[in-house]
């Protein structure tokens, strides 16, 4: 989607967002070899956006363009602490056409040669029941073939006005999910106070993190629990994209053969440097060093 951002004087900065995309960025950032799927318009700003993913090394043959269609677009806002608070125009984002287009079918056979395929709650409020359906059904043929699925819970309430629809699509994608990325503050607005207990906790070919309202991640990873503790974020500007590039770090890690531990202390580095800068993607410069564990860099 296109970002605008609080800057001085009361004015907005312009740039290019969304969960997803924010994880994809970092990825790449990260050394990762990753393809961005969604759809886009044939507008100046979607050729913008285009370029903008390609300059950071981010695949986009699977991007899908709507004639006529205009992207999303986000408003964030921010208080003294940095929380943020977002404003969306999105209810007709080309992203909503993705799985009823002429280019579907194709999109689809291609998403099942990838290793990893990652989707949020954010992309299942999207959707809506057939197109839910038809991603599902995507899933599960690719993990038959060997691929894994990260499902990440962004929850956003705005995006379902049907608490039990949300709720019976979140349970369907943890079922398809080899790593989950929670977070307690997406779970309770949707479960209720015990949320955790809709994690596939207990399975140990799952992969679980938790994020926790302290600054810290539970782990459940081949039957062992360990709790991943990170120092408070100090300067905090804007928490836009913290849990973003946090699963960015964490997956590009876990991908380079790095244990979760290391790669939730990889997390955590990166979402750190991330909110002491406005909006989702912070400049390269402002990349920290270090990001990836030394067993995933040897």
């Amino acid at each position: 989607m296109i970002e605008l951002s609080q800057a001085a004087g009361g004015l907005l900065s312009r740039g290019w967002g969304g969960d997803t995309l924010n994880t994809a960025v970092y990825l790449a950032r990260l050394g990762v070899a990753v393809d961005y799927v969604t759809a886009l318009g044939d507008d100046p700003w979607s050729d913008e956006m285009l370029a903008g993913w390609q300059a950071e090394g981010v695949g986009t043959g699977l991007v899908a363009r709507v004639p006529g269609r205009l992207p999303g677009l986000y408003l964030i806002s921010t208080d003294a602490a940095g929380q943020r608070r977002f404003h969306y125009w999105r209810d007709s984002a080309p992203a909503r056409l993705l799985f009823e287009l002429p280019q579907t079918p194709d999109i689809c056979a291609a998403l099942l040669a990838y290793d990893l395929i990652y989707v949020s709650g954010v992309s299942l409020s999207l959707y809506g029941e057939a197109g839910r359906r038809r991603l599902f059904e995507v899933l599960d043929a690719a993990r038959a073939r060997g691929s894994r699925v990260a499902f990440d819970t962004n929850f956003r309430v705005r995006g379902w006005p049907d608490l039990e629809v949300g709720r019976a699509a979140f349970r369907a994608a943890l079922q398809r999910a080899d790593i989950v990325l929670a977070s307690v503050e997406d779970l309770e607005p949707l479960f209720g106070e015990a949320g955790a207990s809709e994690l596939p906790i207990s399975d140990p070919r799952t992969e679980v993190v938790l994020k926790l309202v302290e600054p810290a991640v539970r782990l459940f990873h081949g039957g062992r629990k360990q709790l991943i503790a990170s120092a408070p974020a100090h300067d905090v500007i804007d928490t836009t994209a913290a849990g973003d590039s946090f699963a960015a770090a964490y997956l590009a890690a876990r991908l380079a053969g790095a244990e979760p531990a290391a790669a939730a202390r990889s997390g955590h580095r990166l979402a750190g440097a991330v909110v002491r800068h406005r909006g989702a993607i912070i400049p390269r410069s402002a990349m920290p060093a270090g990001v990836m564990p030394k067993e995933a860099r040897s």
